[in-house]
């Protein structure tokens, strides 16, 4: 295939290669699954945003690791399905619109239910397209034939059948109970979407007079707007101070009814008085204690927060301000005789951030037990859900394994309608996938199911189940791995997990990779408050959406958080330009090379074979880090290889061939140049794919794209150990002089006078015969070398593995200076020597440390004490 025109511009920029090739990639339907039954399948389901709004950095860093594992399958040959798709997000798109009608001087309840949800539509579309924009901008090869939503019909029919099944099961029941109340949203809460957070409160101390008159009992509180719900005094059975009054009644203060004073296992003797209130429709424990004890539940609250007409005098003001009130009243009549200042934890409403009110409610509720006993028993199985870093499967079975009940309903219009209708006359219940035969009599349940309950079922009603005979759940279900972060893993994670044991009988994914959040440079949480958020399209329109990827993959290790800093996305976008201009030359270099020319079977230089060497080793260190999630580790290995050994070595030594004479050299130069660009360019490609296909575009190729371009395999007849020996000494010596030159300020294009004496004939030989380089790089005016040779006293000196390098610069050293250096690198010496001989003496380590590590200490030994003999001898020179 002949190699087109080169297109590539002189300088490097971002906004203009990646203009328009996200269009080619979809328009070539490359990112597309295509069930081609010769391959295996791989299957990820993107972690659906809501539509609320933009994306975040959290989210481009989700993303693009989703984005690295499909491309790179892709590559190795897999049928990739990366599935895209959007969550309806109850609760918070609910309170976006309804915002957004405030503003316009309206509530949802001027519009009524089918209005406001045609409202939501439009947000969810508007907001849905912003979405993909994003996704096109970081590049993501998102199959959208298969888009889903989760209030699409196919995932409203999974919902409503698994709603409908768990009730047949017995495992989704309606009840009252005490649940998680927002009353700024006015819905239920499940126990996840409640943040605790420490506030500065007070415990309210009261007396309750016995109605007897014979005194009084002492009762304690942090909420004392809910002792007009009191309908009984707690105290435990075997308190001394208080048995004799179990039975007895008090007054309660204000309301003036008479309650019941009980014994109850519950109250701790201990814990202040040792008697506290009970308010059984406004406390859980409460609640359960006036199960037990037959006691009236009266509720004093409206859903919004206010107080309502059993509240007596007290109806219509705020919980807060009723709050004051009635300390105020309940100080005036002596009642209340001491306030203490108290810090505890108040749940908060996770979406609205209002203090979460323990309310009495009928709700409907997911029994979780017995979902959770199969959760956990698979964790058992050889079939398991493996999470990485393993360390967070503990912190799943620990959530699973004090597993409470889900309350489910919420109190919305935005979401999936609970299945559930009430006969108009009777009361009767129905639940059913579609509305009774004679749906006039019936009225259904007003509420709707909370978001987790449908994207809990995401792995597979995006596949088509219930219809288990669909083709993409028979051929792509289990998905292969998830990627997420640590703060869903009991939202999200434990939820699909069950519920896909539950209706498919499967784990729904083979991997759970597990990552942080996105902190910024003082590790503090992004947020609007501390106006420290980063947009992520902001990044890219600066940088572009190679830089941020490489940054975010590679800036940290499976599960733990990463810091932001646009120094290090800098740093990137300085690797992305490195790339290009090596790239740039190399296919200047070219000189119209096809793919089908590509050949480097003739004569080999020693840095032709230390570089295909080094690619197979980068090959194999790529692809086994990849495999283990380890993508901070690939990054290290792709830079390194990349900027040191192919930028700063490789093409300089390239350059000696093909600025030269013989024909066969620059061919085989050539053709080693394209093929290691080519590897590299398709290792590089899950983390920047968009500078790696423009580049890959201008090489000598067989393909239509990068992105369905074989993933490199190592070739083991390209490794030359004894070359990768002889280029680490060539490179070693170089460096050297060039410190050397540099110490003394003596400039590269200064011709020195150079000396090299080797240990032996065979390191003598391998440095002669590498010659040429030496000459290039080291720019000596004479150069001399062997085994038995005379050494000037006036030298800089260097000492590498085999051998010395001498630099006779008579006039420009100061051979005082030279001894401190000498001694310098004597004392380091002298520590390494000093820290591998104590290694090697260690009794424990020699037993515990393989074979291959103590002979690997032991070539450190031999290799520090004779470069000190060496510098030893030269400081005794120099001394005279």
């Amino acid at each position: 295939m002949e190699t087109k025109e080169l297109t590539m511009p002189t300088k490097y920029d971002p906004q203009t290669i990646e203009k328009g090739r996200y269009e080619w990639w979809l328009n070539g339907k490359f990112f597309e699954a295509k069930d081609d039954e010769s391959k295996q399948p791989y299957t990820i389901v993107i972690p659906p945003p809501n539509v609320t709004g933009k994306l975040h950095l959290g989210h481009a860093w989700d993303t693009t690791l989703q984005d690295i594992l499909t491309r790179m399958k892709r590559m190795q040959g897999y049928d990739v399905l990366w599935l895209p798709g959007m969550d309806h997000a109850g609760i918070a798109t609910q309170a976006k619109v309804e915002e957004k009608l405030r503003n316009e001087g309206k509530s949802r309840y001027d519009l009524g239910r089918e209005k406001f949800v045609e409202e939501t539509w439009k947000w969810k579309e508007e907001y849905a397209s912003h979405i993909r924009q994003q996704w096109s901008k970081l590049g993501l090869g998102l199959d959208y034939s298969r888009e889903r939503f989760t209030l699409d019909e196919g995932l409203s029919d999974a919902v409503k059948e698994v709603f409908v099944t768990l009730y047949k099961k017995g495992l989704i029941y309606r009840g009252e109970y005490i649940i998680n109340w927002d009353p700024s949203t006015k819905t239920a809460l499940s126990d996840i979407e409640v943040v605790y957070k420490d506030v500065q409160g007070a415990f309210y101390h009261m007396n309750y007079p016995l109605a007897d008159g014979s005194g009084q009992i002492e009762v304690a509180t942090t909420r004392p707007e809910t002792m007009l719900g009191d309908t009984a005094v707690a105290v435990h059975p075997e308190d001394e101070r208080y048995k004799h009054l179990i039975g007895k009644t008090v007054i309660l203060p204000i309301v003036g009814r008479e309650i019941p004073i009980v014994g109850d296992d519950y109250v701790d003797m201990e814990f202040g008085s040792g008697a506290v209130k009970i308010t059984p429709a406004h406390d859980p424990n409460d609640f359960e204690v006036g199960n037990r004890h037959n006691l009236e539940r009266v509720l004093v609250m409206n859903e919004d927060g206010s107080m309502n007409e059993k509240a007596g005098k007290y109806q219509g003001l705020d919980r807060f301000e009723c709050r004051k009130q009635i300390v105020k009243d309940l100080q005036e009549q002596g009642v209340l005789f001491k306030i203490e200042e108290h810090m505890h934890s108040v749940g908060h409403s996770e979406r609205s951030g209002a203090v979460v009110e323990p309310y009495l409610s009928t709700q409907w509720f997911v029994k979780m037990q017995p979902l959770a006993d199969e959760a956990i028993a698979l964790q058992e199985k050889e079939n398991k859900v493996n999470f990485v870093p393993d360390r967070f499967e503990k912190t799943y079975l620990r959530w699973m394994e004090n597993i409470r009940d889900w309350c489910i309903s919420r109190q919305l219009w935005w979401g999936h309608r609970i299945p559930a209708w009430y006969h108009k006359q009777t009361g009767e219940v129905y639940v059913g996938t579609e509305a009774p035969a004679d749906a006039e009599n019936w009225e259904q349940d007003k509420d709707v199911l909370d978001t987790w309950f449908s994207s809990a079922l995401w792995p597979f009603s995006t596949m088509g189940w219930p219809n288990t005979e669909a083709a993409d759940y028979k051929r792509y279900f289990p998905t292969d791995a998830l990627v997420t972060g640590y703060d869903i893993i009991f939202f999200w994670v434990s939820r699909m997990i069950f519920q896909s044991i539950e209706f498919t009988g499967d784990r729904p994914f083979k991997d759970v990779l597990i990552h942080g959040l996105v902190r910024d440079e003082q590790g503090r949480k992004m947020s609007k408050s501390l106006g420290n958020g980063v947009d992520p399209m902001d990044v890219i329109e600066k940088y572009g959406a190679d830089a941020l990827r490489y940054f975010l993959s590679t800036g940290s290790s499976p599960g733990q958080d990463l810091r932001f800093s646009f120094e290090k996305v800098e740093s990137t976008w300085n690797f992305a330009n490195k790339i290009w201009n090596a790239s740039r030359f190399a296919l200047m270099n070219m000189d119209g090379l096809t793919y089908e020319e590509i050949d480097f079977s003739g004569e080999k230089s020693v840095a032709d074979k230390w570089i295909l060497t080094r690619l197979n080793e980068t090959i194999e260190h790529v692809t086994r880090l990849s495999e283990r999630y380890e993508f901070g580790e690939v990054g290290r290995a792709l830079y390194n290889f990349i900027w040191d050994d192919f930028c700063d070595w490789y093409i300089e030594m390239a350059k000696l061939p093909l600025y030269g004479e013989d024909e066969a050299a620059k061919k085989t130069t050539r053709s080693i140049l394209a093929y290691v660009l080519d590897n590299t360019m398709r290792l590089l490609h899950p983390f920047m794919p968009f500078i790696t296909e423009e580049i890959w575009q201008n090489l000598p190729h067989a393909g239509e794209s990068i992105t369905t371009a074989a993933w490199p395999v190592v070739k083991p007849e390209l490794t030359d150990d004894q070359a990768a020996q002889e280029m680490k000494l060539l490179v070693e010596m170089i460096r050297s002089v060039r410190n050397i030159r540099a110490e003394v300020n003596t400039p590269l294009s200064k011709k020195i006078k150079m000396i090299v004496k080797a240990k032996d004939e065979s390191v003598l030989k391998a440095v002669e015969s590498n010659r040429s380089y030496i000459e290039r790089f080291c720019n000596p005016e004479e150069l001399q070398m062997g085994v038995d040779i005379e050494v000037p006293e006036k030298a800089m000196t260097a000492v590498v593995t085999g051998l010395e390098i001498i630099l006779p610069l008579e006039g420009l050293i100061n051979i005082d200076e030279e001894i401190g250096r000498l001694n310098k690198e004597l004392d380091r010496l002298n520590k390494e020597v000093d820290r591998v001989q104590k290694k090697l003496g260690n009794e424990g380590f020699m037993k515990k440390a393989p074979e291959s590590v103590v002979a690997e200490e032991r070539a450190k030994e031999k290799d520090y004490l004779e470069k000190r003999d060496t510098v030893e001898a030269r400081i005794k020179e120099l001394r005279g």
